[in-house]
């Protein structure tokens, strides 16, 4: 049954979410850019950067073949001498689920997500994003990765929002949800606050920034206050939800920020690909340079790395 809450729990929230100081959140976020990661410590945080990763693919050119290709680059990112994980999981559109999970198997350490509810607009009737996403799970996706509607939100309509979320949660069950903002299109610091506040009371086991295409897509201070969000929720509820930024972040320094930054604001706990992802296929082959030359001392041509 779809949770109904009264639009006075919504103007409360409203009134109660923390309201965000842009300069310091701003200014936070860029403290994390500045640490300094040598040897040992910089090649175990770009490993496990790896197991985080998320690789996608979301064109309309999109084929079986595709997804196969994504799904070998995920199990196996590089040269087993190297002991690099598996990444977390391979993001497709629903119609390409059941190609990933054919391939993947059914014990495979890559989980199959899939977007859904619209993705990325947002802008469908409840009954299709409901279809889509119990389509996408009964096709053997372990994650779903929802879109809010960002025209609700951003009109006030913060019980739409809410009970979308937790209608796609219900069609999920024991199925990850992680639920996309969009936080460019959000405007504001108060409105990534809020909407993070309701993805995550609405039933979502994960929040994440974007799409991918919007931009601005991931951003430091835009991912701090989500951080700063899923840390106030646990001290007061004692439920551990995680984070997965997308979109924008190309470069293994980059991830590394990243990384400093959740570790300080939410611990180590949350240094686990049950708990942060990276949605950034682009990033995984700068990622792997990095390991190879910190472990052989010498770069190699991108052109040595298959493309995700």
């Amino acid at each position: 049954m779809t949770t109904v809450v009264p639009a006075k729990r919504f103007r409360a929230m409203r009134e109660t979410v923390p309201t965000i100081d842009q300069v310091m959140v701003e200014e936070r976020a860029a403290s994390f850019t500045k640490r300094s990661i040598k040897t040992d410590a910089k090649l175990a945080g770009l490993k496990m950067a790896v197991s985080m990763m998320d690789l996608t693919t979301l064109e309309g050119k999109d084929t079986p073949g595709k997804v196969a290709y994504l799904c070998r680059k995920a199990l196996r990112p590089i040269d087993g001498k190297y002991d690099v994980p598996s990444c977390a999981a391979v993001c497709v559109y629903p119609n390409m689920v059941k190609h990933a999970r054919k391939f993947l198997g059914d014990n495979s350490p890559v989980n199959v997500a899939s977007v859904a509810t619209g993705f990325p607009s947002g802008q469908f009737p409840l009954r299709t994003k409901l279809e889509e996403t119990r389509r996408a799970v009964g096709d053997g996706a372990n994650e779903i990765d929802m879109v809010i509607d960002r025209c609700a939100f951003l009109s006030g309509d913060y019980g739409k929002v809410f009970d979308e979320i937790a209608a796609t949660k219900e069609v999920c069950g024991e199925v990850h949800l992680k639920v996309i903002l969009e936080t460019g299109e959000l405007v504001t610091y108060d409105n990534v606050r809020l909407a993070s506040q309701i993805g995550m009371e609405a039933g979502g086991d994960f929040i994440k920034t974007s799409t991918g295409k919007v931009s601005p897509a991931a951003t430091m201070p835009v991912t701090l206050v989500m951080l700063e969000a899923i840390r106030d929720y646990f001290f007061a509820t004692g439920i551990r939800i995680g984070m997965k930024p997308a979109g924008g972040i190309r470069n293994s320094k980059q991830a590394l920020a990243y990384l400093v930054m959740v570790k300080e604001t939410l611990g180590d706990d949350w240094l686990s690909p049950e708990l942060f992802r990276f949605g950034a296929s682009t990033l995984v082959n700068d990622v792997l340079m990095q390991i190879v030359k910190t472990s052989d001392g010498n770069y190699q041509s991108a052109d040595y790395f298959s493309q995700p």
